[in-house]
Protein backbone atom coordinates (compact mmCIF):
# COMPACT_ATOMS: atom_id res chain seq x y z
CA UNK A 1 0.00 0.00 0.00
CA UNK A 2 1.35 3.39 -0.97
CA UNK A 3 0.91 5.83 1.92
CA UNK A 4 2.31 8.80 -0.01
CA UNK A 5 -0.08 11.09 -1.80
CA UNK A 6 1.09 11.94 -5.29
CA UNK A 7 1.62 15.66 -5.73
CA UNK A 8 0.51 17.29 -8.98
CA UNK A 9 0.85 20.74 -10.44
CA UNK A 10 -2.04 21.39 -12.77
CA UNK A 11 -2.21 24.16 -15.32
CA UNK A 12 -5.46 26.09 -15.25
CA UNK A 13 -5.50 27.97 -18.50
CA UNK A 14 -7.63 30.73 -19.91
CA UNK A 15 -7.22 33.02 -22.88
CA UNK A 16 -8.72 36.48 -23.25
CA UNK A 17 -9.42 38.10 -26.62
CA UNK A 18 -10.11 41.81 -27.15
CA UNK A 19 -10.90 43.20 -30.61
CA UNK A 20 -10.42 46.84 -31.68
CA UNK A 21 -11.20 48.70 -34.88
CA UNK A 22 -8.70 50.89 -36.76
CA UNK A 23 -9.46 53.84 -34.44
CA UNK A 24 -8.86 51.83 -31.27
CA UNK A 25 -12.55 51.45 -30.42
CA UNK A 26 -13.55 48.18 -28.77
CA UNK A 27 -15.60 45.82 -30.94
CA UNK A 28 -18.02 43.41 -29.28
CA UNK A 29 -17.18 39.71 -29.20
CA UNK A 30 -19.51 36.80 -28.57
CA UNK A 31 -18.82 35.23 -25.15
CA UNK A 32 -20.18 31.68 -25.31
CA UNK A 33 -21.88 30.15 -22.28
CA UNK A 34 -20.83 26.81 -20.75
CA UNK A 35 -23.36 24.82 -22.78
CA UNK A 36 -22.19 26.24 -26.12
CA UNK A 37 -18.54 25.82 -25.07
CA UNK A 38 -19.24 22.18 -24.30
CA UNK A 39 -20.91 21.72 -27.71
CA UNK A 40 -17.88 23.28 -29.44
CA UNK A 41 -15.41 21.07 -27.52
CA UNK A 42 -17.39 18.00 -28.56
CA UNK A 43 -17.48 19.18 -32.19
CA UNK A 44 -21.29 19.31 -32.09
CA UNK A 45 -21.87 22.98 -32.93
CA UNK A 46 -20.73 25.43 -35.58
CA UNK A 47 -18.57 28.33 -34.37
CA UNK A 48 -20.80 31.09 -35.70
CA UNK A 49 -23.92 30.85 -33.53
CA UNK A 50 -24.64 34.13 -31.75
CA UNK A 51 -28.06 33.48 -30.24
CA UNK A 52 -28.74 34.55 -26.63
CA UNK A 53 -29.37 30.87 -26.00
CA UNK A 54 -25.61 30.30 -26.44
CA UNK A 55 -24.05 33.40 -24.84
CA UNK A 56 -23.80 37.21 -24.84
CA UNK A 57 -21.86 39.96 -26.62
CA UNK A 58 -19.11 41.53 -24.53
CA UNK A 59 -15.99 43.71 -24.83
CA UNK A 60 -13.85 40.57 -24.43
CA UNK A 61 -14.10 36.82 -24.82
CA UNK A 62 -12.50 34.43 -22.31
CA UNK A 63 -12.07 30.79 -23.29
CA UNK A 64 -10.43 27.78 -21.62
CA UNK A 65 -8.07 25.69 -23.67
CA UNK A 66 -6.48 22.27 -23.79
CA UNK A 67 -2.88 21.37 -22.90
CA UNK A 68 -1.64 18.86 -25.49
CA UNK A 69 0.22 15.63 -24.79
CA UNK A 70 3.41 17.07 -26.32
CA UNK A 71 2.82 20.23 -24.27
CA UNK A 72 2.67 18.25 -21.01
CA UNK A 73 5.93 16.50 -21.92
CA UNK A 74 7.49 19.87 -22.81
CA UNK A 75 6.52 21.39 -19.45
CA UNK A 76 7.96 18.40 -17.59
CA UNK A 77 11.22 18.71 -19.56
CA UNK A 78 11.40 22.49 -18.91
CA UNK A 79 11.12 21.92 -15.15
CA UNK A 80 14.32 19.90 -14.87
CA UNK A 81 16.12 20.80 -18.11
CA UNK A 82 15.83 17.28 -19.51
CA UNK A 83 15.98 17.70 -23.27
CA UNK A 84 15.85 21.49 -22.78
CA UNK A 85 12.94 22.42 -25.09
CA UNK A 86 12.70 26.10 -25.99
CA UNK A 87 10.39 28.32 -23.94
CA UNK A 88 6.77 28.57 -25.08
CA UNK A 89 6.56 32.23 -26.14
CA UNK A 90 4.78 32.18 -29.52
CA UNK A 91 1.05 32.76 -30.04
CA UNK A 92 -0.54 31.52 -33.26
CA UNK A 93 -4.01 32.13 -34.70
CA UNK A 94 -5.95 30.04 -37.19
CA UNK A 95 -9.20 29.31 -38.95
CA UNK A 96 -9.46 25.57 -38.25
CA UNK A 97 -12.63 24.22 -36.69
CA UNK A 98 -11.75 20.69 -35.60
CA UNK A 99 -12.17 20.32 -31.84
CA UNK A 100 -8.96 20.66 -29.80
CA UNK A 101 -7.50 17.24 -28.93
CA UNK A 102 -4.68 15.93 -26.72
CA UNK A 103 -2.87 14.63 -29.81
CA UNK A 104 -2.75 18.02 -31.61
CA UNK A 105 0.79 19.04 -32.59
CA UNK A 106 -0.05 22.18 -34.65
CA UNK A 107 -3.04 24.39 -35.35
CA UNK A 108 -5.36 22.97 -37.99
CA UNK A 109 -5.20 26.01 -40.34
CA UNK A 110 -2.68 28.55 -39.07
CA UNK A 111 -2.84 32.12 -40.40
CA UNK A 112 0.50 33.19 -41.92
CA UNK A 113 -0.30 36.51 -43.65
CA UNK A 114 -1.79 39.99 -43.30
CA UNK A 115 -0.80 40.62 -39.68
CA UNK A 116 -2.19 37.35 -38.35
CA UNK A 117 1.05 35.35 -38.47
CA UNK A 118 2.51 33.58 -35.44
CA UNK A 119 4.21 36.09 -33.13
CA UNK A 120 6.73 36.04 -30.32
CA UNK A 121 4.73 37.49 -27.44
CA UNK A 122 5.47 39.64 -24.42
CA UNK A 123 5.92 37.25 -21.51
CA UNK A 124 5.62 37.82 -17.78
CA UNK A 125 4.82 36.10 -14.51
CA UNK A 126 1.69 37.45 -12.80
CA UNK A 127 -0.35 36.63 -9.72
CA UNK A 128 -3.69 34.81 -9.81
CA UNK A 129 -3.94 33.13 -6.38
CA UNK A 130 -0.38 33.02 -5.00
CA UNK A 131 2.46 35.44 -5.81
CA UNK A 132 3.96 34.61 -9.20
CA UNK A 133 1.80 31.55 -9.90
CA UNK A 134 0.77 32.40 -13.48
CA UNK A 135 2.75 32.49 -16.73
CA UNK A 136 1.29 35.12 -19.08
CA UNK A 137 1.82 35.62 -22.81
CA UNK A 138 0.34 38.60 -24.64
CA UNK A 139 0.41 39.86 -28.21
CA UNK A 140 -1.64 42.30 -30.25
CA UNK A 141 -2.11 41.22 -33.86
CA UNK A 142 -2.65 44.16 -36.24
CA UNK A 143 -4.40 43.09 -39.43
CA UNK A 144 -3.32 44.68 -42.72
CA UNK A 145 -4.72 44.74 -46.25
CA UNK A 146 -6.19 41.34 -47.03
CA UNK A 147 -6.45 40.59 -43.31
CA UNK A 148 -10.08 39.48 -43.25
CA UNK A 149 -10.42 36.27 -41.25
CA UNK A 150 -12.93 34.33 -39.16
CA UNK A 151 -10.49 33.30 -36.42
CA UNK A 152 -11.61 30.12 -34.67
CA UNK A 153 -8.44 28.66 -33.11
CA UNK A 154 -5.37 29.76 -31.22
CA UNK A 155 -2.32 28.06 -29.78
CA UNK A 156 0.96 28.54 -27.91
CA UNK A 157 4.16 27.11 -29.38
CA UNK A 158 7.89 27.28 -28.71
CA UNK A 159 9.26 28.29 -32.14
CA UNK A 160 8.68 30.82 -34.91
CA UNK A 161 7.77 27.96 -37.25
CA UNK A 162 6.77 24.37 -36.55
CA UNK A 163 7.87 23.92 -32.89
CA UNK A 164 6.00 22.11 -30.14
CA UNK A 165 2.36 22.96 -29.44
CA UNK A 166 1.82 23.53 -25.70
CA UNK A 167 -1.88 24.36 -25.85
CA UNK A 168 -4.70 24.84 -28.37
CA UNK A 169 -8.26 26.04 -28.24
CA UNK A 170 -11.15 26.32 -30.66
CA UNK A 171 -13.90 28.89 -30.13
CA UNK A 172 -16.77 30.81 -31.74
CA UNK A 173 -15.52 32.91 -34.65
CA UNK A 174 -13.83 36.26 -34.10
CA UNK A 175 -14.31 38.14 -37.37
CA UNK A 176 -11.44 40.52 -38.11
CA UNK A 177 -10.96 42.90 -41.01
CA UNK A 178 -8.10 44.99 -42.34
CA UNK A 179 -7.28 47.71 -39.80
CA UNK A 180 -8.53 45.71 -36.82
CA UNK A 181 -6.26 44.64 -33.98
CA UNK A 182 -6.77 41.61 -31.76
CA UNK A 183 -5.18 41.48 -28.31
CA UNK A 184 -4.63 37.89 -27.17
CA UNK A 185 -3.64 37.12 -23.55
CA UNK A 186 -2.85 33.53 -22.57
CA UNK A 187 -2.56 32.70 -18.85
CA UNK A 188 -1.27 29.43 -17.40
CA UNK A 189 -2.09 29.32 -13.70
CA UNK A 190 -0.10 26.68 -11.77
CA UNK A 191 -2.77 25.09 -9.58
CA UNK A 192 -1.71 22.69 -6.82
CA UNK A 193 -5.21 21.85 -5.62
Amino acid sequence: MNIFKRSKVGLVENVEYKLFDSKGNSKKLFQPNKFYTWLIKKGLAPRNLTSRLFGVFSSSMIVSNLITTTGVAGVAARINGSGSPDAYTYIALGTGTDAAADANTQLQTEITTSGGARANSAVSVVTTDTAGDTAQLQNTFSFTTGGTFAITESGVLNAASTGTLLARQVFSAINVASGDSLQVTWKFDCDTA
